[in-house]
């Protein structure tokens, strides 16, 4: 019994020891983790996975994160080949290979061979340290814990993702891309030894410096991925007379619009964007060609967005960060939009019941107290119907329907849509009726929001910029900023606009795109708009100067609307799905109003006078001579001039007898008591 005791003694303490060491082996281990690998750089792509641009982080350096699916499957059988064959086999360190390598350098007096394994050089890559036999033991441990914590895939990808391929470039993503153009993901013979050979001596070997040394390095490798079996004799001789590639510039495409994918996903390694890589260089090269076109200082700005779903299809924040403004995303950048507010100012007043596109509506002089709008061409045209004044663009009326819908609610509902515009900075920041003709400023992101709501229905929803982000139609909800009724009828107006020059109407073109189209002009020719739907998709153009410079006399129908339609011209090559119901459809004709919508009144709005006109000057033969006073409002008005009753005449006209030259204040007042003023200046002939 003592005897047993005896050695049941020694057993237990051993137990104990053992479990002592594990527990601190542990403990050892969560206090001391392997480091964790650092930031990689952010890759933008398109819809389809098509790279579009690569960012480098931020010491400078590119690091692009490895993913073993998308890459060669060729190079990952030759680099575990070359640099650590048993690697799926061992825990992190191979014992066979200590042992040999220790014993080659006991026979030769030094170190002749290696036994770093894969997860090794990862630990070194993770934790770079002097090469001591204390690092390697360091090495060691560090692989033995990442094997504890990492798949062998996971493993391999941390090394592809650190390894050193010279100068600024880390990983076989940042090697391909810089050596080869393009993803790893198909490598030929002498690109596979190249990208083995890198990593052993990234300075000595780069091939864009050492063509020589990279070209000798290659040629070894080739060598044994021969003797290896992976790689035929001719392929391998063939490919060790490839010259040394030069470095290429990494991706830069889309550059505006990749950079707010990647502010909308803050650290994300991999970054699918709502783009579609083909139409974005279309645009692109549009956007090129016309600022090229229209002179130096000018810039462009183009965006495509899908209707549906309002993923931003196309984002061209400039022509060219070579020309003036050209890195300042100019699709983001608040502009005088001119007139192409005036589709929704229209679109409200229908669903007020105010108008429907026959109901007339006077172009004529007319001052909303301070403000008195002019036409672009300084022509008034008289009554005209509010489809006319749309698709002319006229001022005055547009003025005179957002002053019916309320300059403030028309502010709100556009704030509500997410389209909020920005107001001058003064002290009162109410732009009031000047919202009409661009008074405020509007970004080319914000139109797209308002012209995608008239295209779907009248719902206004944010644009999307990432595939992950997109909402189902059906699931999708949004701001009612006109009902689906008046939006289909601004739209049927604005197909019937007149076309650019150069352009047959859609309907007598077979194949042509139904474009439903506003353009703007700022004050002062600023800025140059076109806006429009067709074919599933909203597009806005914008060109200008970045700085807001004046180019006189450019409008928006001349520099910008040509370029609209090349930009559908250039969607429905995209999809020619989407041209589903364009071309040869004959124009309709326009219902007469219902009566009450016969001619356009503001509820609540002050008489008009139109005789004598504000501001005007006016001759008079003299006392023996009147002047009939004309105006419009609700009920009999009654006529002041200074403060005067006016005389009415045999017919009971109201009539104003200057008698002398002089300056008048001439007041009509209707039924309610609302009153208009006009400034007149009496001239007469000197006598005597």
């Amino acid at each position: 019994m003592n005897g047993l005791s005896r050695i049941r003694a020694p057993a237990a303490f051993m137990a104990a020891a053992l479990l002592a060491i594990a527990a601190g082996v542990f403990a050892l281990d969560r206090l001391f983790p392997p480091p964790l690998p650092g930031a990689v750089s952010t890759v933008v792509t398109d819809a389809g996975g098509r790279t579009l641009r690569a960012f480098p982080v931020a010491d400078g350096r590119w690091r692009l994160a490895a993913d073993l699916d998308a890459i060669d499957p060729a190079f990952v059988d030759a680099l575990i080949e070359m640099e650590d064959r048993r690697f799926f086999l061992h825990p992190g360190v191979d014992a066979l290979a200590v042992i040999r390598a220790a014993f080659d350098a006991a026979r030769t007096g030094r170190i002749s061979s290696g036994a770093s394994t894969i997860t090794m050089q990862t630990a070194r890559l993770l934790e770079p340290r002097p090469r001591t036999i204390g690092a390697k033991l360091v090495e060691m441990l560090r692989a033995l814990q990442l094997e504890a914590r990492y798949s062998k895939q996971e493993i391999l990808e941390m090394y592809l993702t650190l390894a050193p391929y010279g100068g600024n470039l880390e990983g076989v993503r940042a090697a391909s891309w810089a050596y080869f153009g393009h993803e790893p993901e198909r490598l030929t013979p002498d690109q596979v030894a190249l990208l083995i050979a890198l990593p052993q001596a990234p300075e000595a070997r780069r091939p864009d410096l050492r063509p020589a040394n990279a070209t000798a390095a290659r040629a070894r490798i080739l060598g044994r991925l021969q003797a290896a079996g992976l790689v035929r004799a001719d392929i391998a001789a063939e490919a060790a007379e490839e010259p040394a590639p030069a470095r290429g510039a990494f991706p830069a495409l889309a550059w505006h619009a990749a950079d707010e994918a990647r502010r909308q996903a803050p650290g994300a390694a991999g970054i699918r964007t709502t783009l579609d890589l083909p139409l974005q260089q279309r645009m692109e090269a549009l956007a090129r060609s016309l600022a090229e076109a229209q002179g130096p200082e000018v810039q462009v700005s183009i965006l495509v967005v899908e209707t549906r779903s309002r993923a931003v299809r196309a984002a061209v924040g400039s022509a060219g960060r070579d020309r003036p403004g050209g890195w300042i995303d100019l699709t983001d950048r608040a502009r005088s939009p001119g007139s192409t507010l005036k589709p929704v100012i229209y679109a409200m007043a229908f669903d007020d019941g105010r108008a429907a596109p026959g109901t007339l509506i006077a172009d004529a002089p007319r001052r909303f107290a301070a403000y008195r709008p002019e036409n672009f061409d300084r022509i008034f045209r008289g009554e005209v119907t509010v489809a006319d004044a749309l698709q002319h663009s006229l001022n005055v009326p547009a003025v005179h329907a957002l002053d019916a819908v309320g300059a403030r609610r028309f502010e709100a509902a556009l704030r509500f849509s997410g389209a909020a515009p920005a107001l001058p900075a003064r002290a009162e920041a109410d732009t009031g009726l000047t919202l009409a003709l661009g008074g405020a400023g509007m970004t080319a992101r914000q139109l797209a929001i308002l012209y995608a709501a008239l295209a779907d229905g009248g719902r206004a929803r944010p644009l999307v910029w990432l595939e992950d982000r997109i909402i189902p139609p059906d699931e999708a909800d949004g701001y009612p900023l006109m009902t689906r009724a008046s939006a289909e009828t601004i739209l049927e107006i604005l197909r019937r606009s007149p076309h650019p020059g150069g352009r047959a109407p859609a309907a007598l073109t077979q194949g042509a795109p139904q474009v439903a189209f506003k353009t703007g002009t700022s004050y002062g020719y600023r800025d140059a708009w076109a806006a429009g739907a067709a074919g599933g998709h909203v597009a806005v153009v914008w060109v200008g100067r970045a700085d807001g410079g004046p180019r006189p006399g450019v409008t928006g129908r001349e520099a910008a609307l040509p370029a609209l339609f090349d930009v559908f011209d250039a969607i429905a090559v995209r999809d020619p799905l989407l041209a589903a119901g364009r071309g040869a459809e004959a124009e309709t004709r326009q219902a007469p109003p219902p009566a009450p919508l016969a001619r356009f009144e503001a509820a609540g709005e002050p008489p008009q006078i139109l005789f004598p006109p504000d501001g005007g000057e006016v001759w008079s033969d003299g006392p023996a001579r009147g002047f009939v006073l004309a105006g419009r409002g609700r009920g009999p008005l009654r006529w002041f001039v200074d403060g005067q009753p006016a005389a009415r005449d045999a017919a009971g006209d109201p009539l104003w007898t200057p008698q002398a030259p002089g300056f008048y204040a001439v007041t009509a007042t209707d039924a309610d008591g609302r009153s208009s003023r006009a400034l007149v200046r009496v001239r007469m002939a000197e006598t005597g």
